[in-house]
């Protein structure tokens, strides 16, 4: 049974920090982990929570999320009465702020059966329990609450929100990009709200040219309105650039990691896709690697990540790699600290080296000889 709360899901939001990986797809879309997609996790952690009511809210480069989540039906949101829906920009509109995109979907939130909303960013990966949250916002008969980590800010985050709260939750003080390197309440990208509150705030700051969802939407009513804050203590993986990127995928490889985000009480969902097993030729060899199904491999593979589909010719080596879906790796080819995008091919006896805090990045669809 589903909870009075409904989800908005800004699919393009922080894009621009790994605009490799964006260029043809939302962030929303970004392969993770092999199988998934960073969507993955947030509409499972939704649907999980009993949300029955979600909107990705997009504003370009959508025709991959389109294709991924389809209806919804993997995550149980193919329903009758309520489900998925995709909001692209209608016309010539592509709104380059949040407020903006609130303001112009008024109808869709005002039309929703649900009281309150979940507002949440798609560059992150966590098993988030929504429910208890929203139980909390409730018990405090808060006006908004804001879900938070304590730790240092991930670096390159954009304009990040720091809390202060007192014993009870409730939020003191809020900053905008601070200047600090300590371990702080950092904003982890999703609030909830009452439905009607937040199109009272949309429309004052429309109405004001006041048009940052952070400062002034958020900022500006610390003190004037309730707000709380909600401590998530699980593991979160922040996409802010190609390096984190690889490195939240590397983490990975650590078995406390993945017990954690893919806990079988609250699974993360995928797009099905009906491949064979892998299979292992007799020249391979594989260690301390994420295999997905229907892969081939007839090469060496060391510490990395095959998505779905990949190929791994005679004699190549892949160590420290990404290498996603339906790729092809010639024979004699190696590779080391490569992010390889998805349909590329990397010829025989080729090359490619990157390094840990740098790795290399060949795009959707290349082919290197």
């Amino acid at each position: 049974m589903g909870i009075n709360l409904a989800g908005i899901i800004f699919a393009n939001l922080y894009e621009d920090n790994i605009p490799e990986l964006t260029a043809k797809r939302t962030i929303a879309s970004v392969p993770f982990g092999g199988k998934y997609r960073l969507i993955d996790f947030t509409l499972s952690n939704m649907s999980n929570s009993g949300i029955n009511n979600v909107a990705l809210l997009t504003r370009k480069n959508f025709h991959s999320l389109m294709d991924h989540v389809g209806t919804g039906f993997a995550w149980d949101l193919s329903k009758r009465r309520s489900g998925l829906a995709l909001l692209p920009p209608y016309g010539n509109h592509s709104f380059a702020n949040r407020i903006e995109s609130l303001y112009h979907i008024h109808g869709y939130i005002e039309n929703l059966r649900e009281e309150y909303l979940l507002l949440s960013a798609s560059d992150s990966v966590a098993n988030i329990d929504y429910q208890k949250m929203f139980e909390f916002h409730l018990k405090n008969e808060a006006d908004i609450t804001i879900l938070y980590k304590n730790r240092v800010i991930p670096e390159n985050t954009q304009s990040p929100i720091v809390v202060s709260t007192d014993e009870t939750g409730l939020i003191t003080q809020m900053l905008v990009d601070p200047d600090t390197t300590e371990v702080c309440k950092v904003s982890a990208g999703s609030i909830i709200i009452g439905r009607d509150l937040l199109l009272k705030l949309v429309r004052e700051c429309i109405s004001r040219n006041t048009l940052s969802f952070k400062r002034h939407l958020l900022q500006n009513n610390v003190g004037n309105l309730k707000m709380y804050g909600y401590e998530f203590e699980g593991h979160m993986s922040v996409i802010t650039s190609l390096n984190s990127y690889y490195k939240e995928n590397m983490k990975l490889m650590n078995p406390e990691v993945r017990a954690e985000l893919f806990n079988p009480l609250r699974p993360i969902y995928t797009k099905v896709r009906d491949d064979a097993p892998c299979r292992y030729g007799l020249t391979s060899k594989v260690k301390g690697s994420l295999v997905s199904q229907g892969c081939v491999i007839d090469g060496e593979v060391d510490s990395s990540i095959l998505s779905k589909g990949v190929q791994i010719g005679k004699g190549a080596v892949v160590r420290n790699c990404i290498i996603m879906q339906d790729t092809v790796i010639g024979e004699g080819a190696n590779l080391e600290y490569v992010i390889i995008d998805k349909d590329c091919t990397v010829g025989d006896n080729v090359k490619l080296s990157g390094s840990e805090s740098y790795p290399m990045y060949i795009s959707k669809q290349s082919t290197v000889n």
